[in-house]
């Protein structure tokens, strides 16, 4: 059987298998390809392979890799409205020794347009990557090979579907069928990991693909985007309130003012957990005694750096407070005070980026609410970073935008970019698949707020979903790494326990960069660790644990043991 026949099988094989069900019953594998035998491969499904060559072992940066195949494809590759043409770029890379037969579905980034490097990145682990690790990695472009932040893909509503959910669905079944030609068998497990806007394709896939994954892991989803878009926009507006003329926000905010903000909440909330390291566990205690007003002095002078100014304080209220419509409807998530906000990641993306003198937020920001989530496109002039646009935005009439439709664009943001019915994941549990959202409490970008509101509205949705769903909070962590934070930890052997052994999450072993210039900067030895606990529980130490540097003196607690006190009784 000639190889193109061999992987049209394949796919049809797998196509069936998603619209029946797995069986055991399965026909026997065909025999094994070799990657020159994949450059042939063209269907009449759209799919076309550009390259597939051998790879020997080695490193590329900061990735080292076994020897394996590459391969490099396009899917529906086609001319759009905007006259610019479009494909669905995919890299596959198969590892020729010890193939654990997983496929690491490796999620993207921001707004897509770049095909990463097919390695399988483990975010948060130490070092390593899925290839090493056995599994077969793919990953995709979104559907627009346009480069980073270049938006002018959503003015082509199929691009806009593509990088919303469609390059996920059609480039998993691609992979699974390339697999399968080159191994003869097709993967035993599936999972996806991603942080950001992979993190928001990780949950898409929970929704959308949920009976081709096993096991899927979100880290600091962006699954409400287009709101948090609205937030960005809002969080712009609110600090400009505290500028200056011709200032900007780095220039309202120096590191100071936000520093001073940082330990006024470390120094009301740090021993809540039991122990005073410099780490607030307590999360959701922390929000009933910090008070922004009581706890950080008022600027006397301009010249004071431990104090806010009125100004600085309204701005920061709003923002923590989440965006609002002009009614005073909620429009985006609240964000809880955290003393992660002290950390480089969070400036770099709500204040200052440093390569450039305006926050990612407001760079990457204004772009995609102009191109790709508002319908009809509003098309922004970008030359000033987003910042014009973001200044002029009505808030009201952008919220609108986001759940419209029109002739062209029959689809709105909030439909192809959010998970639909994230509630509702009937698929995933009956099949037997986990899910794990992890989320940074002191995120920058997506609120950790967001998370939260999501995993409760599911546990009220289905009493049973902890048996299938968990999340977890990582305390001072910003977007996908960073801050003052035990914020490397390996949750891909977590999920497989849970998916292929039945193994629940429990506490989770978490230990510092010792690179990170927030750890570094607070002095933290490199061997500190802590638990990472499944919310709603978090880390208390035990009463031996003070001095202690050692995760193993805390334990998980769910708050059920401690007495019960108001905020005054706890000041």
């Amino acid at each position: 059987m000639n190889i193109s026949r061999r992987i049209a099988l394949a796919g049809w094989s797998l196509l069936a298998a998603a619209a029946n069900g797995c069986t055991d019953d399965e026909p026997p594998s065909p025999a094994p390809a070799t990657c020159e035998d994949l450059v042939g491969w063209a269907s009449s499904e759209g799919v076309s392979i550009t390259s597939a060559s051998e790879v020997p072992a080695g490193v590329d940066g900061a990735q080292s890799f076994p020897a394996h195949c590459a391969v490099s494809g396009e899917i529906d590759a086609r001319q759009g409205v905007d006259g610019q043409r479009y494909a669905i770029g995919f890299e596959l890379r198969l590892p020729r020794d010890e193939y654990a037969e997983r496929l690491f579905f490796q999620g993207g980034g921001g707004t897509d347009g770049v095909l990463n490097p097919a390695y399988g990145d483990l975010v948060n682990a130490a070092q390593g990557n899925a290839l090493l690790r056995g599994y077969a990695v793919v990953s995709t472009d979104g559907g627009h090979a346009t480069g980073v932040m270049d938006v002018r893909f959503g003015l082509d509503p199929q691009a806009r579907l593509d990088y919303g959910y469609n390059a996920v669905g059609r480039v998993t079944v691609v992979a699974k069928g390339l697999i399968e030609a080159f191994y003869g068998k097709a993967p035993r497990r599936s999972y996806f990991v991603g942080c950001s806007n992979g993190g928001r394709q990780a949950m898409v896939a929970a929704s959308r693909f949920a009976d081709q994954f096993d096991g899927i892991l979100a880290i600091d989803p962006g699954f409400n985007l287009p709101k948090a878009a609205l937030a960005q926009a809002w969080d712009t507006q609110q600090l400009m309130t505290a500028a200056a003329p011709g200032q900007l926000p780095r220039d309202a905010f120096p590191a100071a003012a936000i520093t001073a903000v940082a330990d006024a909440v470390l120094s009301r909330c740090d021993g809540l957990d039991g122990l005073a390291d410099g780490i607030v566990h307590d999360t959701a205690g922390c929000q009933d005694v910090f008070e922004l007003d009581a706890d950080v002095p008022t600027c006397s002078g301009p010249d004071a750096t431990a104090c806010l100014s009125t100004a600085q304080k309204g701005a920061l209220a709003g923002i923590f407070g989440g965006a609002k419509a002009g009614s005073g409807e909620s429009l985006y998530a609240t964000f809880p005070w955290d003393p992660g906000i002290a950390g480089g990641g969070w400036r770099f993306w709500k204040i200052d980026a440093g390569f450039a003198p305006l926050p990612l937020n407001t760079l990457v920001g204004a772009g995609a609410l102009g191109y790709v989530f508002s319908t009809p496109p509003d098309q922004p002039d970008l030359a000033d970073g987003g910042l014009a646009y973001q200044l002029g935005l009505d808030l009201d009439a952008a919220a609108a935008s986001i759940v419209a439709t029109d002739g062209l664009f029959t689809e709105s943001a909030m439909e192809f970019m959010t998970p639909p019915d994230p509630t509702r994941l009937a698929t995933l549990k009956d099949r037997g698949g986990k899910l794990i959202v992890v989320h940074g409490s002191a995120d920058p970008v997506f609120s950790s707020d967001d998370s939260v509101a999501w995993y409760r509205a599911l546990l009220a949705e289905d009493a049973a979903a902890a048996s299938y769903a968990q999340l977890f909070l990582v305390p001072q962590m910003n977007h996908c790494e960073g801050g003052p934070a035990t914020e490397r930890f390996d949750m891909l052997p977590v999920l497989e326990g849970w998916v292929e052994d039945g193994v629940a999450p429990g506490p989770v072993e978490s230990g510092v960069d010792p690179a990170n210039p927030d750890v570094l900067a607070r002095g933290w030895p490199s061997t500190r660790t802590r638990p990472l606990c499944p919310y709603p529980a978090y880390a208390r130490a035990s009463a031996s644990a003070a001095d202690s540097e050692d995760g193993g003196t805390f334990a998980c607690d769910t708050g059920a043991g401690e007495p019960a006190t108001t905020a005054e009784a706890r000041r």
